[in-house]
């Protein structure tokens, strides 16, 4: 098991003291950001996976709705009123 740790301490970066003790606990808490990180990660992708393709967007042109009461149109006999300041 020793050996093991020693391995993964080494893998999250260079020692961080001269002392064992102390750089097992910055190991333990890199190890902890690291799992958040991965954590986080894989929550991420998870979401991605389950949206992929929920349902397509309908889109509708306003031009294949004719007469439609809440739709305004525009008369071309009257006037645009312009508004300068």
């Amino acid at each position: 098991m020793q050996k093991i740790w020693r391995l993964w301490a080494k893998s999250l970066g260079t020692k961080a003291s001269s002392c064992d003790k102390e750089s097992d606990k910055v190991a333990i808490i890199r190890t902890l950001l690291f799992a958040s990180y991965f954590i986080t990660n894989c929550f991420i992708i998870a979401n991605a996976i389950r949206h992929w393709n929920d349902e397509p967007v309908t889109v509708i042109q306003l031009s294949t709705i004719p007469n439609h009461p809440s739709i305004p149109r525009y008369n071309k006999t009257e006037p645009i009123e312009v508004f300068s300041r």
